[in-house]
């Protein structure tokens, strides 16, 4: 009779006390003075600031040809530079600057030409000055550049393997360049970019010596695709919107 009596009193006691514990529940769950979960931050880049950064790539195309004289300049070469420049976001998703840029070229060949004369080029390094525009959408970058452009030329004449005196119309290193590449910003303060650049020196002829002189002209032009990483001052923390 005591075991009979026992589990209703047990069931009683159990029934008065599951009421308590959800009410206890309740009120934690609904706390009125519980923190509010954190606001979500979304980040706004902002490309204005100064940066400086380098590159690696490859050379393309170059020197025409002597009026049907092969001018060879090894078609494909490596190339490796430097990079600096300022940015002003503006409107607000359009990116305006100027960028100096900096890039070493592998060696250049030669060419024979008539009169057992050979022909070096050896040009060493492309220079720019850019001014550029671009469209952002956030962390990402699309652009245009164009500006001056320089080679670092080392031309040299041969016969029978002995230096020869001559004489250009054109030193071709000074010409223009226009561009267009993607920037992405993958950290704070830093920014990957691939670009592809083209330059043009314009044409060249020899004014001496004699023999060389009806040979014809040659252009002077390199394509180039670069691929490079930028670091940015004067960013600080970047500006946020909370939802």
């Amino acid at each position: 009779m005591k075991k009979f009596l026992f589990a209703p009193v047990a069931l009683v006691a159990l029934g008065a006390t599951v009421p308590a514990l959800a009410a206890d529940l309740g009120a934690r769950t609904y706390n009125p003075y519980a923190k509010a979960p954190p606001a979500y931050v979304a980040p706004i880049y902002n490309w204005t600031g100064f940066y400086v950064g380098g590159h690696v790539g490859g050379a393309f195309g170059g020197n025409d040809n002597f009026g049907g004289f092969g001018l060879s300049n090894n078609d494909s070469r490596l190339l490796g530079g430097v990079q600096a420049g300022a940015d002003y976001q503006f409107a607000p998703s359009w990116v305006a600057g100027i960028e100096g840029q900096y890039s070493w070229l592998g060696n250049n060949g030669s060419t024979a030409l008539p009169g057992g004369y050979f022909y070096n080029n050896n040009q060493r390094a492309l220079a720019s000055v850019t001014g550029r525009i671009g469209y952002t959408w956030g962390a990402g970058l699309l652009y245009v550049k164009g500006g001056y452009a320089y080679s670092d030329n080392n031309d040299s004449l041969t016969l029978g393997g002995v230096p020869a005196a001559f004489a250009l119309d054109s030193g071709h290193s000074n010409g223009y360049t226009v561009g267009a590449g993607v920037e992405y910003m993958f950290a704070p303060s830093w920014s990957a970019k691939v670009e592809y650049q083209y330059y043009d020196f314009g044409r060249s002829r020899f004014t001496a010596p004699t023999p060389l002189i009806p040979v014809g002209s040659f252009l002077t032009e390199d394509q180039t695709v670069k691929a490079g990483v930028n670091y940015r001052f004067n960013w600080g923390s970047p500006l946020v919107a909370r939802y």
